[in-house]
């Protein structure tokens, strides 16, 4: 196992023991998710847990995690999730998987959103590509609008979105995030807000940095 590897392990197994038996669980997608997963099913707890992937709900199903539909339950007691960027008052980046759209919408409905990372996803400040999700319909008119901007070659979205990055300069990401959300053909964008992050644990050697944001 690498040294970044060993970091996601450490960082996605303290976030595991902040789960309790009894909660309703959002699983996030990802590398260091990937490792949230059997770390969460070795407890063996009571849950119910919804995912922002296929792949999460397949792989948590196949450890003995159970995956339900997001349309029971109106909320969340904890979301657990990686992120691509974080700076140090909590914005983060995500989107590399390209199911930044469900993760917001599950991060936002959870009390507690946690964000796991190995120590290269910190920095001092956001740099591009922010993933995007964009409907098809007037997709060209779309990608004109939040140029410059370029489609991925990537699987559409879980919820069948085309996948495309923002290219320039960032700035205030709280300006930005706002331009994106004004633009019709844009479904999500991969800019998080510190409001939505309460933790961040992040994996440093052979141990854990653990951030609250509360």
């Amino acid at each position: 196992m690498s040294a970044v590897d060993e970091e996601k392990r450490l960082a996605a197994e303290a976030a595991a023991a902040l789960v309790q038996d009894g909660m309703c669980v959002g699983l996030g997608t990802g590398t260091t998710v990937a490792y949230l997963l059997p770390a969460l099913a070795a407890r063996r707890l009571r849950l119910r847990c919804v995912a922002t992937s296929v792949a999460t709900a397949e792989m948590a199903q196949r450890l003995g995690l159970p995956v339900e539909p997001f349309d029971s339950l109106d909320r969340l007691d904890i979301a657990i999730d990686g992120a691509d960027q974080i700076t140090p008052d909590g914005w983060l980046i995500k989107g590399g998987g390209g199911a930044h759209t469900r993760e917001k919408v599950v991060a936002a409905a959870a009390e507690r959103f946690v964000v796991i990372a190995s120590s290269n996803k910190p920095v001092a400040r956001l740099t591009p590509p922010v993933p995007l999700e964009l409907l098809a319909f007037g997709l060209l008119a779309t990608l004109r609008a939040v140029a410059p901007a370029t489609l991925r070659d990537a699987p559409p979205s879980p919820d069948g979105g085309l996948i495309a990055d923002h290219l320039g300069e960032i700035g205030d990401p709280a300006d930005l995030a706002a331009q994106l959300d004004a633009v019709p053909g844009v479904v999500g964008h991969g800019l998080f807000p510190p409001a939505l992050v309460t933790d961040v644990i992040i994996g440093r050697g052979a141990g854990v940095e653990h951030r609250s944001l509360d």
